[in-house]
């Protein structure tokens, strides 16, 4: 009995263990999950991208014109001012005394004047009355004329102790933000030389300066058909952005291009214009310049920037075949928009590109690939909707 049951209890463990062997069988992962997308046919144009720097629209020194000590200074630094707003008062007393001593010579002037003139009228009568001398009136005549000379030369000199006396009071030439004060009152100024006093700058609009290399020179100039000269009359669109701002939300235009190009370097020097109401761009930052190149619009296929791998052999795609494995397809690309870019050769609009997911893709291996949900600008049949897209040229 006692045998039955040992052979009882092993046969028993012999078939728990051969149950539990068959359960622990290896059980393959299932495929990764990824996004597909198909690519988009959609009506793009082509920008250039520079880099560059801001400078005022205009730049003035103020400096003292006259002569005397600085007696009072109506601003605070940094702050803005209007045009004709005053900004420095020079010592007055003096240039009002020589524009009085001006303004006494030409009264004298006036009355020398008027009494050769009346002296000639009544010689000239008494010659045709036989009762004076024609050289008497020859004589008043030379008065006369030396008379009105003499007035000219008193209203000029009253004229400059005028202008004199306007440029003891400095006052801003245009809208604009001076800079710090540079001399205080109490302090001689224009002894011998204009004195520096301030600087004053117009930043609304303002410039934006930078270069363009041959290639792209070129390349605009062959498919625009446009003279750069012409660059201000085009009204060609610019848009701008500082170091810290992602997208180019100041809109201005080209309104300059440099004569030649620069031998040294092989770039042309190019200008854009942007309001700047806010004064919130000041002059010498850094700044990013896209430019519309006229002419460059045309349909092309796009996908998600974030698709586009990068590797020793170039640029590619991981592409979802017909058997759900995934293919590493090289290809050629075009200009970048914001979040898309252009593909000039390597796909076509049927092709599924991984657009998610791509840290589980291996080419040659299976994926479970899941549709992306369609956007605004994609359709069933892959043409985008809406506006012509801005893009860029491709590094």
């Amino acid at each position: 009995m006692r045998k039955y049951n040992i052979a009882a209890f092993v046969g028993g463990a012999m078939l728990f263990a051969g149950g539990c062997e068959e359960k622990n069988a290896y059980v393959p992962p299932p495929p990764p999950e990824v996004t597909v997308s198909l690519p988009v046919h959609r009506q793009v144009r082509e920008y250039l991208e520079f880099t560059g720097n801001t400078q005022a629209f205009n730049t003035v020194q103020l400096v003292a014109r006259v002569q005397g000590y600085l007696e009072k200074v109506f601003f605070h630094d940094g702050e803005s001012v209007k045009k004709d707003q005053p900004l420095f008062l020079i010592q007055q007393d003096t240039y009002q005394a020589k524009l009085k001593q001006a303004e006494a010579q030409v009264l004298q002037q006036k009355a020398s004047l008027d009494h050769a003139q009346t002296e000639l009228a009544r010689f000239t009568g008494l010659v045709r009355q036989h009762a004076a001398a024609q050289t008497d009136a020859d004589r008043w005549r030379f008065e006369r004329d030396n008379a009105k000379a003499a007035l000219i030369a008193a209203e000029a000199k009253r004229d400059l102790a005028g202008l004199d006396l306007d440029y003891t009071k400095v006052v801003a030439p245009f809208d604009g933000r001076i800079d710090r004060r540079l001399k205080d009152p109490g302090n001689l100024v224009g002894a011998g030389e204009f004195t520096p006093l301030a600087r004053i700058n117009q930043i609304d609009p303002i410039y934006v300066y930078f270069t363009i290399n041959e290639a792209d020179l070129l390349k605009v100039i062959r498919q625009t058909r446009i003279d750069p000269g012409e660059a201000e009359k085009m009204k060609i669109p610019a848009y701008l952005a500082l170091s810290d701002e992602k997208d180019y939300p100041h809109t201005g235009h080209l309104d300059f291009t440099a004569i030649s190009v620069t031998p040294t370097t092989g770039t042309l020097l190019l200008r854009a214009r942007f309001p700047n109401a806010d004064g919130t761009i000041l002059p010498g930052l850094f700044a990013k310049v896209r430019v519309l190149v006229v002419n460059s619009e045309k349909t092309a296929l796009v996908v998600p920037e974030t698709a586009v791998g990068y590797d020793q052999l170039g640029s590619y795609l991981l592409v979802v075949d017909s058997n759900d494995r995934v293919e590493r397809r090289p290809v050629k690309l075009g200009v970048q928009t914001d979040e898309d870019r252009v593909i000039e050769e390597g796909i076509d609009d049927r092709d599924r590109i991984i657009v998610t997911g791509l840290l589980h893709a291996v080419p040659g291996n299976q994926v479970a690939p899941r549709p992306k949900a369609p956007t605004k600008t994609e359709g069933g049949k892959g043409v985008a909707a809406g506006p012509a897209e801005p893009v860029k040229t491709s590094p």
